[in-house]
């Protein structure tokens, strides 16, 4: 196993990836911004290096910065976490050709799978359902976009190659609209991806997001570990995920995982990984995968039992899968709150100092987070500030521990969006189950 491993990231994730380290009995080392100095797995790690100022484009976004750190501590691997540089393949490329591991997939995976037209083309090879849509990018021909639209059947949706987050999408209903709503989706891509590029897809009205979490070695070994629900999403930003997904019976679980990672062993994918599926009709289609590990893993962890990113160590160290996938057994019922330092009504950030903090606690109850009374939530980067996963022995019972712990929940000096999560645990819909993507944003606005 690796000796020393940077960790390039902050909060929460970088916590939980130092856990892991630990326990795996890899040294750490913590980079981080000089408004990050009093992070808590800073102050845990073996060793810590300042890498810029507040600035994440000055600082987790300073590549090298991070490689540099890696050079000066004589660490022999780089985990990137999620966000920033986690799906940047010129960045995994860097690593290793300055003679580190990244944790992750390898650089061409990453570019493969980063680019959704080819993402699409290579899962349609795989046999992984996808959207009807143009199958590649669309071309300046505004007869050939009109004809393909009327084939796929309005609404559609044209979207941006390198987009994501909810970015870079546009719904067109009419032709009249159509060739304006290219035109504009090009604009903006470019603008903000870099990347004119866009495809055009069928618009699904009211889909479920399904996802199927997937591990693979470098050996052809790959194996899914179940899907998760992410539906309840505000602004296409996800706000409660829960594992098993309601209403997906173990038949179709295995026949769309088994499909995933088939899929991992024809592209040649090492690490963890996300295939991300829009639900409708009984039916999956394929969005995207992330190739890096999920916000939300900690449901599927609970379920399974699996430590997701150990696996990902192992992995990257190249060992073979600990897991085959008659071990995989899925128990019970799991649910994630993400914790944000926010109004819960109009949901602008909370920055400042963490006055007073109590934890729940109880059986089945885990909180992934770095905050500690006393911490001061910097202005500078993502709201986040942890996240509360219930676990029970079926939905209702993971409901009611989450319902409990939600309640025991004390952070002040700062506002949360806790009092979200309990309106959105006391609603009868979600409580029923099967709610579909834009189910919360009606609620908010309603």
């Amino acid at each position: 196993m690796f000796d020393k491993l940077v960790i390039a990231n902050r909060g929460e994730i970088a916590l939980r990836i130092l856990r892991a380290c630990h326990e795996l009995g890899i040294r750490t080392v913590a980079v981080h911004s000089t408004a990050d100095r009093d992070l808590k797995h800073v102050l845990l790690a073996d060793e810590a290096v300042c890498i810029g100022p507040p600035s994440a484009a000055a600082s987790y976004l300073n590549i090298p910065a991070i490689i540099s750190a890696a050079e000066v501590t004589d660490a022999n691997a780089i985990h990137p976490g999620y966000g920033f540089l986690a799906e940047n393949a010129d960045f995994a490329e860097q690593v290793e050709r300055s003679g580190f591991t990244f944790v992750g997939p390898r650089p061409d995976t990453i570019r493969l799978m980063g680019d959704k037209i080819t993402a699409i083309r290579a899962m349609r090879e795989a046999g992984v359902p996808c959207v009807p849509g143009s199958g590649g990018p669309l071309g300046d021909d505004d007869q050939v976009n009109g004809d393909l639209a009327e084939e796929i059947g309005y609404p559609v949706l044209i979207k941006a190659a390198a987009g994501g987050g909810g970015r870079g999408m546009r719904v067109v209903h009419t032709h009249a609209t159509l060739l304006d709503a290219i035109a504009l989706t090009r604009s903006e891509a470019a603008a903000a991806f870099g990347s004119d590029v866009v495809y055009m897809e069928k618009f699904l009205g009211n889909p479920r997001h399904i996802e199927f979490q997937v591990l693979a070695d470098e050996h052809g070994n790959a194996i899914h570990l179940g899907e998760r629900d992410c539906s309840m999403q505000r602004r296409h930003q996800k706000v409660v995920e829960e594992a098993p997904a309601p209403g997906i019976d173990a038949a179709t679980r295995q026949r769309i995982g088994e499909r995933c990672a088939e899929a991992c062993r024809q592209i040649g994918y090492r690490g963890a990984g996300t295939f991300e599926f829009l639900y409708e009709n009984g039916e999956f289609y394929f969005i995207e995968m992330n190739t890096r590990v999920q916000v939300e893993h900690p449901v599927t962890e609970m379920i399974t039992g699996i430590d997701i990113v150990q696996e990902q160590l192992r992995i990257a160290n190249g060992q073979p899968l600990s897991y085959r996938q008659e071990d995989v057994a899925i128990r019970g019922h799991a649910i994630e709150c993400r914790v944000n330092a926010e109004d819960p009504v109009r949901f602008m950030p909370s920055p400042g100092e963490i006055t007073r903090l109590h934890i729940p606690g109880g059986p089945g109850i885990r909180v992934d987070s770095h905050i500690y009374q006393g911490y001061r939530v910097p202005p500078h980067y993502d709201s986040l500030i942890g996240k509360l996963i219930a676990h029970g022995d079926d939905r209702d019972a993971a409901l009611a521990r989450m319902r409990q712990a939600l309640h025991e929940m004390v952070i002040a000096g700062i506002q949360s969006n806790t009092p979200l999560h309990q309106r959105i645990l006391d609603d009868a819909g979600f409580q029923a189950g099967g709610v579909n993507i834009h189910y919360l944003q009606e609620q908010l606005v309603g």
